[in-house]
């Protein structure tokens, strides 16, 4: 028999996609989103929408320009996907997540283990200052060197 707790269990989603945010995610990540700018004119783009979008675009790897219409106007959501980017929002979203998602867990908040890839080991019992790629690869002569080396002889 249907009770309402298998009733709310079962519902359909109610959002569009798989990536959107549910309710309770977005109680945690709405907090995190830079308030609007001071001065100009007021902001009227949804937040949870634009998040939303950029979301579907890492999921899915969509093209910006192929956004479903549902969405903000792809350049507003590009936009503040590249500002969010640029300025370290959704590293601090992840983190403030990864964290929360620890202690949950019952984990310590950073992890206190590290695993070395062999390669990089390998690199630096070679004496490889800088890391595998100048390890592996040989260097390249400029064309100006080998230019002036000719109008010297």
């Amino acid at each position: 028999m249907w009770t309402e707790a298998a009733r709310k269990r079962h519902a359909p989603r109610k959002e569009r996609y798989p990536s959107d945010l549910t309710d309770r995610e977005w109680t945690l990540i709405a907090p995190l989103i830079p308030p609007a700018r001071r001065g100009g004119r007021p902001r009227e783009t949804d937040m949870r929408e634009v998040m939303n979008a950029v979301r579907y675009v890492l999921r899915t790897g969509c093209q910006w320009r192929q956004l479903p219409k549902d969405f903000p106007p792809r350049s507003t959501v590009y936009s503040y996907f590249w500002e969010w980017s640029r300025y370290g929002v959704l590293d601090h979203i992840h983190h403030t997540l990864l964290v929360a998602c620890r202690e949950a867990e019952g984990r310590e908040a950073s992890p206190t283990a590290a695993i070395i890839d062999t390669q990089a080991v390998k690199a630096t019992e070679k004496g490889a200052a800088a890391g595998i790629p100048l390890a592996t690869t040989r260097a390249r002569k400029s064309r100006a060197s080998s230019a002036m080396q000719l109008s010297i002889r």
